[in-house]
């Protein structure tokens, strides 16, 4: 059966972030005024005001902040895969993500794990950046 689950449409706006994300890598607007990232992409930076934003690369790296178990999908799209995890992740950089959250086990997540990201390829111009348990 086809992947009928939405795809995102890229818009001007977030391009880069679509773009870093097909080739396997997390990249989020900073500040290059007051160097802090953030998420979502805006026109002016939420921390200092400042205009003066351009796309660099994250390690991808974070932290489970919270999560939630999905058993009733929010549509027929992701009927097969339920139960899934539903993170937001505290990257390293200090922005928060809201992810799905890849597990070997559902049960086996907690709070403050630290994760890194991974990438679901969904077609030959998208991928989806998910969160995966960082192993020991």
């Amino acid at each position: 059966m086809p992947d009928e689950r939405p795809i995102p449409s890229p818009n001007p706006g977030t391009a880069p972030y679509w773009k870093a994300a097909r080739e396997h890598r997390l990249a989020l607007p900073r500040c290059r005024d007051c160097g802090k990232f953030h998420s979502y992409p805006r026109a002016r930076c939420p921390f200092c005001g400042s205009p003066r934003l351009a796309w660099e690369p994250c390690s991808g790296k974070g932290t489970i902040y919270s999560y939630t178990e999905v058993f009733r999908a929010p549509s027929k799209a992701f009927a097969g895969e339920v139960p899934y995890l539903v993170a937001i992740v505290a990257l390293e950089e200090g922005p928060h993500l809201m992810t799905r959250l890849v597990t070997a086990d559902n049960t086996s997540a907690r709070v403050g794990q630290p994760v890194d990201v991974a990438f679901e390829d969904l077609d030959d111009e998208i991928s989806l950046p998910v969160f995966k348990v960082t192993q020991p």
